[in-house]
């Protein structure tokens, strides 16, 4: 599977597309927006120059990885000659659906699809094409050149060789992958979730401040960033989406996102994206000015 075509070049997107073009993959990268891409490809070139840096890589392998990468703004044809498909669009179920049905119509037949998606139904968004055995969830972890972590979710009808070629791929990425069925937020989410979610209730109804919460489990739990932190690096609105569709497809109301989470979300206060959630942030930068009280 030469030839991968990533759909989306936000966060993940960009991240995904970085790893494969590292690892000798010719990478189509697609997203509507010309000046997403434009800022999709800066970031990576940052990214690139930290490992270069870091002496993980030389100059030489930067300049190759981002002469691999072929940013497109029309999804037809960057998916016409893809072997593999990597769709890293907003966590929004309509929209994933809508976007499968395109790469279905466009790619070529045999070419295998897969979602990033933390949370949405990989059976769900196989029905949405004619080829339900060839799509299978391949959930990267944030920052994705960083983070070892593949959640490879099997749908109803994923194939056994489906299955293998992508746990296969994701070792041939330097990632450690971890097949999973498909049930609301995989594994990952579905644990990490509830746990922002409580330390969201925590601040909520008063126990502690934002700083303290975050402190208590970055100390007493060796967590290497607190949930409230961690909440605004993933982003508010992202972990509601993931709250509300484990809600829905358990019907539990333990998975009930906190209100002050809605709040914040109908606020415009997003985390790191925004410039503000539970923490302040220098603009433009994950740098921290201060907690919120």
């Amino acid at each position: 599977m030469k030839n991968i075509t990533v759909i989306g070049s936000g966060t993940m997107g960009n991240g995904i597309a970085h790893v494969f073009a590292q690892n000798g993959h010719e990478v189509t990268l697609v997203d509507i927006s010309a000046s997403a891409l434009d800022k999709a490809l800066a970031t990576i070139s940052k990214n690139l120059d930290r490992q270069v840096a870091k002496e993980v890589i030389s100059e030489a392998q930067k300049s190759a990885t981002l002469k691999r990468i072929h940013p497109m703004t029309d999804l037809k044809e960057g998916v016409a000659s893809a072997d593999f498909v990597v769709e890293a669009a907003t966590e929004n179920s309509t929209l994933k659906l809508k976007i499968f049905a395109d790469i279905d119509l466009h790619a070529p037949s045999e070419a295998i699809l897969a979602t990033n998606t933390s949370s949405i139904s990989i059976t769900q968004i196989a029905a949405a094409t004619k080829r339900p055995q060839q799509v299978i969830g391949m959930h990267f972890m944030n920052p994705v050149p960083v983070m070892k972590l593949v959640e490879v979710i099997r749908g109803y009808a994923t194939s056994d060789e489906v299955c293998e070629k992508v746990m296969e791929m994701s070792k041939n990425l330097g990632k450690i992958p971890v097949e999973v069925n498909d049930y609301p937020g995989f594994v990952a989410n579905r644990i990490l979730m509830p746990m922002i979610n409580e330390a969201i209730y925590t601040l909520y109804e008063g126990v502690s401040g934002v700083a303290e919460i975050d402190t208590v489990m970055k100390l007493g739990m060796a967590h290497p960033m607190g949930p409230l932190q961690l909440a605004d690096f993933i982003g508010l609105d992202v972990c509601l989406s993931i709250l509300r569709v484990m809600q829905d497809g358990f019907g539990n109301p333990k998975y009930a996102p906190c209100p002050l989470l809605v709040n914040m979300v109908t606020a415009g206060k997003l985390g790191v994206k925004s410039g503000e959630g539970f923490y302040l942030y220098t603009p433009g930068s994950k740098d921290l000015v201060v907690a919120r009280k």
